[in-house]
């Protein structure tokens, strides 16, 4: 790989943005050596105002004599894109893909390109914050491996697994697992409305109270069930709610959750195998 590498993007949406972004704030490429290409000339004209990277809306140009391609498609559009791809990128590249359910297989079959990064990061990826869980083929160098690890870093923290079985397992936990947070949070601010909270302020106490209570689990450690039982006094109202919660099948419906978006994950990644690329 080049001292100096050139990434092309392939999909330049919300979580594209947050790679250019995260890039540059860690300082692992500069702007003119990165390309991002869309289909819209409007959205990719704003990235390059923005951020001073290359725009481009034709892919096959984007890729050419690229060190990584990063596919951050819709899985819908994933057939169409790699149709466009095949045999376009060097075989010296890494392909670097965040499409939920593509396999691994899928990528470099469709492509013709046997270097591939699968990974599975999460919204909180957009401001720095996110976790992805990621996974080689074993065609992958070490260099370009460690180089993908890099880029990953700069969403958050980055989790490698040998399996790539774990990655649709990380995408109902930790990749949508931002959306059971953020209903868990509507839940409890709209509690607080009800009781007679003005909304600003159960906005305020709901907020404080979960990031502090992560702050507070990553600084003591120890089980989850260890601080709950801290703060459950016998009789007391925390015991009272924590009851209630059980009752209610609380644990049952975020294990059943998962789950479920576990076989989904399965089911769009079958999706995906059983259509042939567009010609």
């Amino acid at each position: 790989m080049n001292q100096t590498p050139i990434i092309a993007l392939i999909g330049p949406g919300a979580m594209g943005e947050a790679i250019i972004g995260g890039l540059l704030r860690k300082n692992i490429i500069t702007p003119e050596r990165i390309r991002a290409s869309g289909p819209l000339a409007t959205r990719v004209e704003a990235l390059h105002e923005r951020y001073g990277i290359q725009p481009y809306t034709d892919n096959a140009q984007a890729v050419q004599g690229a060190d990584m391609v990063l596919l951050a498609v819709k899985p819908q559009k994933l057939s169409r894109v790699i149709s466009g791809l095949r045999g376009k990128i060097s075989p010296s590249a890494v392909v670097l893909s965040i499409i939920a359910g593509a396999t691994i297989q899928i990528i470099s079959e469709g492509l013709q390109h046997q270097a591939v990064v699968r990974a599975m990061p999460n919204t909180p990826a957009q401001i720095g914050e996110g976790i992805t869980v990621w996974t080689v083929s074993r065609y992958v160098t070490p260099e370009q491996m460690e180089f993908s690890r890099q880029v990953l870093l700069a969403l958050g923290q980055e989790v490698f697994v040998e399996e790539e079985n774990y990655l649709d397992m990380a995408t109902a936990l930790s990749g949508t697992g931002p959306a059971y947070v953020f209903l868990f949070m509507e839940a409890l601010i709209d509690a607080g409305v009800h009781m007679g909270f003005p909304r600003r302020i159960a906005e305020q106490l709901v907020n404080q109270t979960i990031l502090g209570s992560v702050s507070y689990y990553q600084k003591i450690g120890g089980h989850p069930a260890q601080l709950r039982n801290q703060v459950t006094s016998p009789g007391g109202t925390s015991a009272e709610a924590l009851y209630y919660l059980e009752k209610a099948g609380f644990r049952t419906a975020i294990s059943r959750a998962i789950w479920a978006a576990y076989e989904r994950s399965l089911e769009l990644g079958k999706g995906l195998n059983s259509k042939p690329p567009e010609e």
